[in-house]
């Protein structure tokens, strides 16, 4: 679905329209040179950050969305997992709207991923403060703009661990219990950045956006994607274990070759997504994550830690995929004389958004005259975990060819600028009551 760009109807004055511009102008400006002072903590050499969960460039960005925020009169909260709260009271005693994504990266990752959504989210937040002060009455709820902890789980799995402990599908303690692959721990991680505390957030509403990750929007020209569902995902620790061996002096037939085992279940991943998929149901396969031990030219492995994933639009698909993986491996076993073991799980559900949100953000960006299409999501965010919870809108800007995860990573200023638009109208409503009531 699409609309067409809106048209001034006339009916305010060239000086009313001049400054409506001059404002919004001057907002714009702020926030992209924001989003350029921002991108400079943990950049690296290609273009893009550095900044995994609970390291210094973490910390360093956590402490400057502080100073942002508490230069506008937010207050700052952290919860016992670490994530932080920007704390706007327009309406006292009332629950919040929370307007959130994450500041984390991946290794070598894109400045757009996550950060923007939460830098857009704070510049909507002050929009609306601004807006609250100037207006009649009182708005029926209170704004918090979130980072959450660790979405991105690559130093700590798994992923969107923060909005899981705040939803209450991973214990807080778990959490903090875990280790990095030096040993360090979150709680450790977590204390030597200072951002632990033990607010607790009453949250009525929640709205998160996005850079797409994906390049539907870009191909069909639209300026935002209203996100109606999340794929499902399953994803596993596996710990393939074999023996080790001399390379050169072990013949084939003695061998227990950890790693032949690995890549044989990477590859039968792969071949199990073209398998399973259909026009009508996709499914992806992945492994992001492989660890040899002992990692030797001259030894024949003896374990291999992998991380392997399946997605799908449909349950049942992802059921069929998921179990013709697991037969694959027992196969695999046999063949390459080795043992697999399957270790941690993480998965979520394909669901959709709420109904109510999506006709609202439909309204918001028809108000706007911005060009919207009906999207799903292939990745997992904060929102997935949130819209179990709360009624949840979850909004896309562009990503220009569709990479993330990656230096190159780019959405345009143009775009950025018109989610924050988008967001900021959307957010707007929300705190006023049309998506919730109290």
């Amino acid at each position: 679905m699409t609309t067409s760009p809106s048209r001034d109807n006339g009916s305010r004055d060239h000086k009313s329209r001049d400054s409506t511009f001059r404002n919004h102008t001057a907002r714009n400006n702020a926030f992209l040179a924001d989003f350029r002072s921002m991108s400079t903590i943990g950049a690296t050499a290609g273009g893009g950050v550095d900044r995994q969960a609970g390291t210094a460039a973490d910390g360093q960005t956590r402490f400057w969305f502080r100073g942002l925020m508490e230069g506008h009169g937010f207050v700052i909260r952290y919860d016992e997992v670490g994530n932080q709260f920007a704390l706007l009271e327009l309406a006292p005693g009332a629950p919040y709207v929370a307007i959130g994504s994450h500041l984390d990266s991946q290794p070598m990752g894109g400045r757009f991923d996550g950060a923007y959504g939460v830098l857009a989210g704070a510049h909507a937040a002050i929009e609306l403060m601004e807006q609250a002060a100037a207006a009649e009455g009182e708005p029926m709820f209170n704004i918090a703009v979130v980072n959450w902890f660790n979405e991105e789980g690559c130093r700590f799995k798994p992923s969107m661990m923060g909005s899981s402990v705040f939803t209450g599908k991973i214990p807080a303690e778990q959490a903090l219990a875990t280790s990095d692959p030096h040993g360090v721990t979150v709680r450790e991680a977590l204390n030597a950045i200072g951002t632990r505390g033990d607010f607790r957030l009453d949250v009525a509403a929640y709205v998160e956006i996005h850079i797409e990750q994906g390049r539907s929007l870009e191909d069909a020209g639209l300026s935002i994607g209203l996100v109606e569902s999340t794929w499902g995902a399953n994803k596993y620790e596996f710990v393939v274990h074999g023996e080790q061996g001399h390379t050169g002096a072990t013949v084939i037939k003695d061998r227990k070759d950890a790693l032949l085992g690995a890549s044989a279940l990477v590859v039968a991943a792969r071949e199990i997504a073209n398998r399973f998929s259909t026009d009508e149901h996709m499914v992806i396969t992945s492994c992001g994550e492989f660890t040899v031990f002992p990692n030797s030219p001259v030894v024949v492995a003896s374990r291999v830690d992998l991380l392997v994933d399946v997605r799908s639009t449909d349950p049942d698909v992802l059921a069929a995929a998921d179990a013709e993986l697991h037969r694959r491996a027992a196969e695999i076993e046999a063949f390459a004389d080795v043992r697999i073991e399957r270790g941690a799980e993480h998965a979520w559900d394909a669901k959709t958004y709420d109904q109510a949100g999506m006709k609202l953000a439909a309204a918001s960006a028809d108000k706007l005259g911005l060009g919207y299409g009906i999207v799903r999501t292939l990745a997992g965010h904060d929102s997935t975990n949130l819209k179990d919870m709360v009624p949840t809108i979850m909004l896309f800007v562009p990503s220009v060819e569709g990479i993330s995860h990656n230096e190159r990573e780019l959405t345009s200023d143009a775009d950025m600028l018109a989610g924050l638009a988008m967001l900021t109208e959307v957010a707007g409503r929300m705190v006023n009551g049309e998506l919730v009531q109290k």
